[in-house]
């Protein structure tokens, strides 16, 4: 874009024709992607499941599936808990840090369901590689190890 608006006139129209063209063309085509990914991906792994043969037996649930099972969301008093164990954000540095909450439900849906990264619902968790940014430091960092206890306490 700065270069097209250093081009010589009979050449900047062009250019900025061909940048607007080619970011319209891009976000249509990422979400065409995003759809027939999330077909190729939805198709495959339910044909790999096998039919539960018991319908009625529950699965057991660990402390971190329950939680987000029952509410979609960390309660407010696991989330107290695990607060406490977060680094705070320093204020004024770059961009915005995503919700850390938002993000650790993020987490705890791909862990619970086997998901995929790339298969984590954007609008609700926000981006995939955030969520696994976030976490991959957090196990680096032995911050998960701690965050996970939080959860299993009562």
């Amino acid at each position: 874009m700065v270069l097209a608006m250093g081009a010589p006139e009979e050449q900047k129209s062009f250019k900025l024709r061909w940048s607007l063209f080619r970011r319209a063309h891009q976000a249509i085509a990422r979400r065409c992607h995003r759809e027939s990914h999330k077909t190729k991906y939805a198709t495959r792994h339910d044909a790999h499941r096998e039919p539960d043969p018991d319908p009625t037996r529950t699965a057991p649930t660990s402390p971190i599936a329950r939680s987000h099972k029952e509410a979609g969301i960390l309660t407010d008093a696991e989330w107290e808990r695990v607060r406490e164990l977060l680094p705070e954000q320093k204020p004024g540095q770059g961009r915005p840090r995503r919700d850390d909450r938002q993000v650790l439900c993020g987490i705890l849906w791909v862990l619970d369901s086997g998901a995929s990264w790339r298969e984590l619902p954007e609008e609700e968790f926000g981006p995939n590689s955030t969520a696994h940014g976030r976490y991959r430091k957090w196990c680096k960092e032995g911050l998960w190890g701690w965050i996970v206890q939080a959860l299993g306490r009562e």
